[in-house]
């Protein structure tokens, strides 16, 4: 591919709700660009972009990719970001790298849950936004009901610049309400639409979308106004660059028409990408520090290069692929630059412009195009590297704490020399992965967006790099606590032929508030137990409430004082007083009130308002309580609190009460006393526990 000037270039991202047909649009637009040779699809398992074998096999998009296509003078990069709402943090993290946003409609269902997500971050980046209303050849779609959707979620400013000619099986055209053209295409052919007059029966309503068109884009701009006034109408090139502007300062967003998969509308679609969406000289700004300044800096060809990393691959055979924006400048092939957080020169070597899998080698690239190269040493995601003539830092996208965990285990001794290495290359690829070891419980987690993103890493890894592993749900990580105080004497003595042992301690026990764990007060007068056996007697008690009482788990949130015993000049020593300390500690948990705590999770559920109510009465079956409740436009966001043990199917749960269209975020936020009933259990499963190990032993 040749290099093309920053004016020449489009970065756009297609977004919107899982199986609006993002894909399928991507594969039409590059068939009818010619870049293909016939019309993929990700049914077929040959779409350009879903190239991941997991993708493949689940037939959607995990991750975004990019495919650079040529169209009358400009480069389109476009970036095919998945729609669900588990995977949407790939989605927001490629947006960053995006100059403009086409949103994709399902032509039955308009705005969905996800369609309403992607919005939002639109608007975080300021991003100008097109809307394309797909699968106008399915039953029971219906333009003008997705139109209406639009306005009820985002209101009046969207505005059709386009009409569907015929409907539902009988969709085989687009009105052109711009030009004022009719444009016919053959099912399944090669995307181009033989262009005609506009049919009689479509004439009185493209008539009137041309007119309120043509009034809101003269409303935009004082003398398009005045034209508009004057004569009635707008000529087609002050339409033209009125939409260009309005559509940069997000006051407008047009909606056009056609089908992916019958490849109707997907030239006309192309046009307009390239004759009005911002080229990347006026798309997005981002964030970004130069010292101790914080600016909004866009694309700047005249300056030193800088690139942004917003994406990494880890592939099993290229190694880890770098995806890039470059900022500044012009990057050419073996160029040296700095990683400003490493501080590591790093070279470019074989710069590549993205098709799917396939890399297309270049020589430069200019400020505001998208780039890929492999094995640079030290840069992941969110980096920045520029000549250290210009430092300047941008700013990426954080991450979403992970919703739920499950403890993943190797199934061989062999897959778990591998898994370490394995997993932390995926979680180079993948931020919103968490991999950790839970100190009480001593299990590996691994924590994602839901069950099926952290299932999708366990084939990689199998898939990728001949690892096997196993998941189930985590233990729960229960603690045990008091309730009341207690007094008591722990004294340990124990006669030998020898030196014998002898330890005595009294020591006042008393509940914390929760989340203090543990406080040791030394209250000893008049040398009752020398200084140096003190740090004994609470050696003795952490280790004992490490082991628990009730049920096994660790004792927290309770304060010890010691204030008396007695010692021996010579049997006494420090393991006479640590075991003192133990009997102590277990005499005043029979006389304190011992109970059990359980972790108290905060969730967070955004959903349809139509399932609000069930997912509340859900929650109170949960043992959950309800904490607020916000409602946005279609969508209200549920907060609650509910215990962990209740929540492990939850992500299942969810999907089937809500079809799907809901989301949820879960973390820790505090521990609270476990009913009467549910402990029990818990004690009595312990208690198994502890009798079925005693037996093997």
């Amino acid at each position: 591919m040749k290099v093309y000037e920053s004016s020449d270039i489009r970065n756009l991202a297609l977004v919107g709700h899982g199986h609006a047909g993002k894909t399928s649009l991507a594969c039409a637009l590059f068939f009818t660009a010619g870049a293909t040779e016939r019309l993929t699809t990700p049914d077929e398992g040959n779409a350009v972009t879903d190239f991941d074998e997991e993708e493949i096999h689940r037939k959607i998009s995990i991750s975004s990719s990019l495919a650079a296509v040529a169209w009358q003078k400009s480069k389109m990069n476009v970036i095919d970001t998945p729609g669900y709402n588990i995977f949407l943090n790939e989605t927001e993290s490629s947006m960053i790298a995006a100059d403009s946003a086409v949103v994709l409609l399902d032509g039955v269902a308009g705005v969905e849950v996800s369609t309403e997500k992607v919005w939002a971050f639109a608007e975080n980046f300021r991003m100008p936004c097109v809307f394309f209303v797909n699968k106008l050849d399915r039953d029971r779609s219906d333009f003008e009901r997705a139109v209406g959707s639009v306005h009820d979620a985002f209101g009046r400013s969207a505005i059709p610049v386009q009409l569907p000619i015929g409907s539902e099986k009988n969709f085989n055209g687009v009105i052109d309400l711009i030009r004022m053209k009719a444009y016919c295409y053959s099912a399944g052919g090669n995307g181009k639409g033989k262009e005609s007059d506009i049919p009689p029966p479509y004439q009185e309503a493209a008539t009137a979308a041309h007119e309120a068109l043509v009034e809101m884009v003269a409303e935009g701009k004082d003398d398009l106004m005045e034209e508009f006034f004057e004569t009635g109408t707008l000529p087609v090139e002050h339409i033209v660059s009125g939409l260009r502007e309005e559509m940069r300062e997000r006051r407008l967003f047009p909606i056009l028409c056609g089908s992916a998969a019958q490849n109707i509308g997907t030239d006309l679609l192309l046009d307009f990408i390239s004759e009005i969406l911002p080229s990347p000289l006026e798309g997005t700004k981002l964030t970004a520090a130069e010292g101790d300044r914080q600016i909004e800096r866009g694309v700047t060809p005249g300056e030193a290069t800088s690139v942004f990393v917003f994406k990494t691959l880890a592939d099993p055979f290229a190694g880890r692929l770098t995806y890039f924006k470059v900022m500044s400048g012009t990057l050419r092939n073996d160029a040296s630059i700095a990683n400003m957080r490493t501080n590591q020169q790093e070279r470019f070597g074989h710069i590549s412009t993205p098709f799917g899998k396939q890399m297309q080698a270049i020589q430069e690239l200019a400020a505001g195009d998208i780039g890929v190269v492999a094995k640079l040493k030290d840069t992941l995601t969110g980096d920045t590297l520029c000549e250290k003539s210009s430092c300047v830092i941008f700013k990426g996208v954080q991450s979403p704490e992970p919703s739920i965990a499950y403890a993943i285990s190797a199934k061989t001794r062999n897959d778990e020399d591998r898994l370490s290495v394995a997993l932390h290359k995926i979680l180079e690829e993948d931020l919103s992965l968490r991999f950790y070891r839970d100190p009480q419980t001593k299990e590996f987690l691994l924590a994602g967006n839901g069950q099926q993103h952290v299932e999708i890493v366990c084939s990689r890894l199998k898939g990728r790099y001949n690892v096997d592993v196993e998941l189930h749900a985590p233990k729960i990580p229960y603690r045990e606590t008091v309730r009341g105080a207690a007094q008591v004497q722990g004294r340990h003595k124990k006669q030998t032929g020898g030196h014998g042992q002898f330890g005595d301690c009294w020591i006042k026990l008393e509940p914390l508030p929760r989340g203090e764990k543990f406080e040791f007060v030394n209250d000893i007068f008049g040398g009752s137990i020398p200084r140096q056996f003190v740090p004994a007697v609470e050696k003795g008690i952490v280790e004992a409430a490490e082991q628990g009482f009730v049920a096994g788990y660790p004792v927290v949130d309770f304060k010890v004082t010691l204030y008396d015993g007695s010692y021996h000049d010579v049997d006494s020593s420090e393991m006479a007083f640590k075991l003192a300390g133990r009997k102590a500690f277990r005499a005043a948990m029979q006389q304190a009130k011992p109970a059990i705590l359980e972790p108290i999770m905060r969730v967070e559920v955004e959903t349809p308002t139509d399932f609000a109510g069930d997912l509340m009465s859900d929650f109170n079956g949960r043992r959950g309580r309800i904490s607020g409740m916000d409602i946005k436009g279609n969508t209200q966001l549920i907060r609650a609190q509910v215990p962990m043990s209740e929540m492990l199917s939850y992500q299942n749960d969810l999907i089937s009460m809500t079809q799907g269209r809901a989301s949820f975020h879960m973390e820790f936020d505090h521990y609270d006393y476990v009913p009467t009933p549910q402990a029990d259990k818990i004690i009595a499963a312990a208690k198994s526990q502890m009798t079925h190990a005693e037996e093997e032993e």
